[in-house]
């Protein structure tokens, strides 16, 4: 089995049918988010695609987009109403 690494996504996207694209793009890879950023748990074989997908969408003098790699629960602080985020044993993506 592959085991996932935790990454947040995030973009700033001006154009609105590009902005449409990459969120319909950050959907299919996300385990959660809102608006612009988004918890993925990818493999590496799954990075490779988001990212390969995501620069077909973008324009990259216009826009930015950002895919940060996070140690891993441990080590992520929240507040407020934020729920750690957990790898469970299976993966939904749709």
């Amino acid at each position: 089995m592959t085991k996932r690494q935790l990454y947040l996504a995030a973009y700033d996207i001006s154009c609105n049918k590009r902005l449409r694209k990459a969120l319909y793009v950050l959907r299919a890879y996300a385990s959660g988010g809102q608006k612009s950023v988004f918890e993925c748990f990818l493999t590496p074989a799954e990075k490779r695609a988001l990212l390969d997908e995501v620069a077909g969408v973008i324009d990259p003098v216009e826009d930015r987009f950002i895919l940060l790699k996070l140690v891993g629960p441990k080590s992520i602080r929240t507040l407020g109403k934020a729920v750690l985020p957990q790898d469970g044993s299976f993966f939904y993506v749709g």
